[in-house]
């Protein structure tokens, strides 16, 4: 029988904030051929994935840049324009987690996030510093879904990883997080979520 959570984990986005690169690309790059060319061929998750891990937005852009000087102004505006790919946040997901808190549960972050970017929603998403701690990848150098992450946040914030439940909307960063001896949550709506949480008696 699975161990009733005593620390829950939220992801951010997806989970509480939007993110869609689409809704400044759609400006951008209007045609939707050549839009999804450009994020299979030059500006990659896996492009992206570097950042967070700490990577300045100075050398992903120069690195790309020399590879696709052609698409120099919409490489820049990744950075420059990110704010328009985070429209808002999730409310119902973000009622959720402050619900949690004022329950007296043990709640942290733990998010894929460059530390110029997450600077940004902190400013914008004060709901973000509600709970005890975060592990923001840029921060510590390692990205979800590499196990060293998931050690760190037990390590840091003293979790027991069996009463530990992580809720992202990766499959693969639940996988991991269940590798890890965590549960997992794997979040697609906030009423998914709710009942979830209700089902795992906790007080939402």
């Amino acid at each position: 029988m699975t161990a009733r959570p005593l620390h829950i984990v939220f992801d951010i986005g997806q989970v509480l904030l939007r993110w869609n690169p689409e809704l400044l690309y759609r400006i951008l790059i209007p045609d939707d051929g050549e839009r999804a060319r450009f994020f299979a061929e030059v500006c990659t998750p896996a492009w992206n994935l570097e950042q967070d891990r700490g990577r300045s937005w100075e050398e992903g852009e120069a690195l790309l840049i020399a590879d696709h000087p052609d698409q120099a102004d919409n490489i820049r505006a990744w950075r420059a324009r990110w704010h328009e790919t985070v429209p808002h946040a999730l409310d119902d997901s973000v009622a959720i987690m402050q619900t949690l808190i004022a329950q007296g549960c043990d709640v942290t972050l733990l998010s894929n996030f460059n530390q110029h970017t997450f600077a940004e929603v902190r400013l914008r998403f004060p709901f973000l510093d509600a709970p005890r701690g975060r592990t923001i990848s840029a921060h510590v150098g390692l990205i979800k879904p590499e196990p060293e992450i998931y050690r760190h946040h037990i390590r840091a914030f003293d979790l027991d990883p069996a009463k530990t439940l992580f809720i992202d909307d990766s499959a693969t960063n639940i996988h991991a997080a269940e590798a890890a001896g965590w549960q997992g949550h794997l979040f697609s709506t906030a009423s998914g979520l709710y009942q979830d949480l209700q089902n795992r008696g906790l007080p939402v």
